[in-house]
């Protein structure tokens, strides 16, 4: 009996995360591949959190305290991570469809690479209140870029909304709440954004062609990449602004469908964009 219980005792628990997701821990158990199943399996040596990214800079999806047994399916290249077992720029995509740096991760088994799509850009920094317009858009190409790869957002209209919203990174908006795209609530934040906070703004009517002074509710970020994800991923799920997308290699056509479809009720909202992206010269900045 007493071996029985002794054996129980031993035994692995369970943890269950916050998204519901159960996690196998085994503080005996030795990092390798899972039971003749496959999988390959580490062991965490520090707490941590798993991202949505292979970047501290998004939020954390969920808590992974040391000793948690995890199932990696593969490795990305992401932020430089100085850890407990070691210093890498290594993320491991857990079974959860989730991130975590590997440098706290304790595995002898060989991590194989992710398919391309995934190490694709990887949430990069993005920009944070600047001093100048050139460092601005600096610091905005690549989460532009990044978005156009998973989006299919030109990079160049991403770039020419988030000067136009931001008003070049300056805006109490993007400075408070990193929100560069003018990106309301709707009742909620959805699944990218932390938070929701009014402003006073002006909208118009295009019906009538006036413009009005009113209050709206808009997104709060835990960081710029979170701000420019979510801008490409409202315009390629909101069937609204499905037609856009048949204008990839056309900015200025997809500027004027997303204008068309709602995104502003500024009445020269197209122009503003086409003139931002002529004058800087943002189609450059579109991935072939």
């Amino acid at each position: 009996m007493f071996r029985n219980a002794r054996r129980l005792l031993l035994g692995p628990l369970l943890a269950v995360c916050a998204s519901g997701a159960v996690l196998t821990i085994d503080a005996g158990a030795a990092p390798a591949f899972d039971g003749g199943t496959g999988e390959i399996t580490g062991i965490v040596k520090a707490d941590g959190a798993t991202r949505a990214s292979a970047t501290n800079a998004v939020g954390r999806v969920d808590t992974v305290r040391a000793e948690t047994r995890v199932v990696i399916k593969c490795r990305v290249n992401g932020q430089y991570v100085k850890g407990t077992v070691g210093n890498s720029t290594q993320w491991d995509l857990l079974s959860t469809g989730k991130f975590l740096a590997h440098a706290n991760v304790q595995t002898s088994a060989t991590i194989p690479a992710c398919p391309e799509p995934v190490t694709a850009p990887m949430a990069p920094a993005g920009p944070l209140a600047t001093t100048s317009n050139a460092a601005f858009l600096a610091a905005a190409v690549a989460p532009a870029r990044a978005s156009q790869y998973e989006f299919k957002v030109p990079a160049s209209v991403t770039l020419a909304q988030a000067i136009l919203e931001s008003g070049w990174g300056k805006s109490k908006l993007s400075v408070n709440d990193r929100n560069y795209f003018g990106m309301k609530c709707f009742g909620n934040p959805g699944t990218i954004a932390i938070g929701c906070h009014d402003y006073v703004t002006t909208e118009c009517d295009q019906a009538t062609q006036t413009c009005f002074t009113t209050t709206a509710t808009f997104r709060v970020y835990h960081s710029p990449t979170d701000s420019f994800r979510d801008h490409g991923k409202q315009l390629a799920t909101l069937t609204r602004y499905k037609a856009a997308f048949n204008y990839p290699n056309n900015p200025n056509q997809f500027a004027a469908e997303i204008h068309k479809a709602g995104y502003a009720t500024d009445l020269t909202y197209t122009d503003k964009l086409v003139g931002i992206m002529v004058k800087y010269n943002l189609y450059q900045y579109d991935l072939p």
